[in-house]
This record gives structure tokens, sequence and C-alpha cells, in this order.
């Protein structure tokens, strides 16, 4: 928007022409922000990039994903086959650009529900933490179920989970967000603690609003930037899991391409001097997961009005 302001003007005396004062809105202050922070333009193009091929990558690819080329075993990377083949005489290119689908899939589901339960339980243990009777018990109930979870190593134990109830892409996304909650949790619980004791919420409460639409109304709204900021390095985290779990066999089921299970097809050739069976999608999943890391953190400076100059 622009506001019209009028000047004198010199000529006749009077007011001259309304002059258009162009005022900054959000879009350009992000646009300017991201400007002066190259790491930051770097992840938010790396990410588009991921979100590009989740949605067409398996449809640029110049060979099948899940289909065997007779003849190409561990072919080098050539102009044929850019990245070369594997071991099961598929398109290692192919492959990569298509894995994003799943991977991405997974840590955007997974990372989202663990988003929901986490800020929500986030707010009831934090606000009615100081309460006294059945609210406090389920605050403190929140936070030791939270304690047990993140005592086992998260590796092990999504592994233990999804070896439960099997491999797949379901389970994968139950376990992580399963995992990812305690997270979410604690960073709300924390932000929520220090937005209860601030004077506008005494004055909600004297203007007779229940405490839950308190904590709901008031409190969650001014408590979600650190949440929302931990979003970006949550979906990096779940990929890197997903990969992980996919590496030792109980993730996502092979010929599904998934950057995982493909180190874990190419490591043994790469004994053998086959260095490119394993080297490609490693390098993706490193790349990837570095782009949401740096949005992550462009994301906390930005929503930080401290650091946003």
């Amino acid at each position: 928007m622009s506001e019209a302001v009028q000047v004198p003007s010199p000529a006749s005396g009077g007011i001259a022409a309304a002059a258009p004062i162009p005022r900054a809105g959000g879009l350009h202050t992000f646009a300017r922000f991201v400007g002066q922070r190259p790491a930051f333009l770097t992840g938010l193009a790396i990410v588009g990039i991921t979100v590009f091929l989740a949605a067409v990558g398996p449809y640029i690819g110049p060979y099948p994903t899940e289909t065997a080329l007779p003849g190409d075993t561990l072919q080098p990377p050539s102009w044929r086959h850019p990245f070369g083949t594997d071991v099961s005489n598929m398109d290692i290119f192919s492959r990569v650009i298509a894995a994003p689908r799943i991977d991405l899939t997974i840590a955007l589901v997974s990372t989202f529900i663990a988003f929901v339960f986490g800020v929500l339980l986030g707010v009831i243990s934090g606000f009615f933490g100081g309460e006294r009777g059945l609210a406090r018990y389920a605050s403190e109930g929140i936070m030791r179920a939270a304690d047990i979870v993140q005592a086992f190593p998260v590796f092990i134990f999504a592994l233990a989970l999804v070896g439960f109830r099997g491999p797949g892409a379901i389970n994968v996304i139950a376990a992580l967000a399963f995992l990812n909650i305690p997270f979410f949790l604690r960073i709300t619980r924390g932000a929520v603690l220090q937005v209860r004791e601030r004077p506008f919420i005494e004055a909600a409460r004297c203007a007779g609003n229940s405490e839950w639409r308190i904590a709901f109304f008031h409190v969650l709204p001014n408590a979600l930037t650190p949440p929302v900021a931990n979003i970006s390095p949550t979906i990096g985290f779940s990929i890197l899991l997903t990969s992980g779990l996919s590496f030792v066999g109980a993730g996502v089921p092979v010929p599904t391409p998934e950057w995982g299970s493909m180190i874990a097809i190419g490591a043994p050739n790469m004994m053998t001097g086959q260095w490119w069976t394993a080297l490609f999608p490693g390098i993706a999943l490193g790349i990837s997961i570095l782009g949401y890391a740096l949005v992550g953190d462009g994301l906390k400076e930005f929503l930080d009005p401290t650091k946003r100059v």
C-alpha cells in the first residue's frame, strides 16, 4: 500500500498533488531479508528443488525407477547414464531425482503430525503446569512421558517402533511423528511459560475469559514462533532418519526409489571400485538436509524481531 501526503506547492502557494510514499509490506520485507543472507537463499533454493522433484521427479527421469535395464549392470557415469547404474541394472539418476517424493512425503506428514500434537500438549503442560488438582497432574504426566520417549537413542527407538509393525511408509511416518512430538512439546512449553506471565494475559483473565480460552486464543498465537521456526530442521532430520531406517532395511522397501536404500544397495560395490552407486544418492541426501537446516536458521532469525534488521 502507499500513503498519500500533500506538500505545499511553491508556484501556487497552495497544496500540490498528493505524492505516494511506498510502505514496505511483509513480502517485501521477507524478500529483502533473504537477499541479504546468501545462506538462507541457498537453503530456500535447495528446498524448492526438493519440492519440485517430489512433485514431478518420477516423471522427468530418462528411465523407469523400478525396472531393471537389461545389460546395464554397474555402468559408470556417462552421457547415457549421468550417475551410472547400480547392481540391479537400474539408472541411478532417475532414481535419485524420484526419491524426494517418498522421502519428503514421509518427512512432511510426520512433522505435521508431530507439530500439531506437540504444540497442543506443550500449551497444556506449560499453561496449566502451575495449577492445582487434575490439571497439574496431567501436565506432569505429559512431561514425564516426554522424558521417557527422549531417554532412548532416537535411531534405536525408531528402529524398534518400525520393527514392531514392519517396514513401510505408513509405519515410518507413525514412528517419526511419535519421536518428534516431545521436541515440539518442549519448545512450545518453554515459549508458553514466558508468554503466560505477560500483562495482557492478566488483562484477558480480568475481562472474563476462561482459562482454556486464554490458553488457546491468547497464549498459543504468541508462543508459535519457536515451534514454527523449527519445522524446517525437523523435516531435514526426518529425511535423514527415514534414510537411516531404509539403509538398515527397516524403512521403505526396495525397489521404491529412496536415498537410504540406494546407499545401502551401492555401498558394497564401492569396495570393488564402483564408487558412483552410493556417492550420488549420498550427495543428494546431504544437500537436502543442509538446505532444510539453512532454511530453519534463516526462519529463526527472521521471526525474531530483535535480529530482523
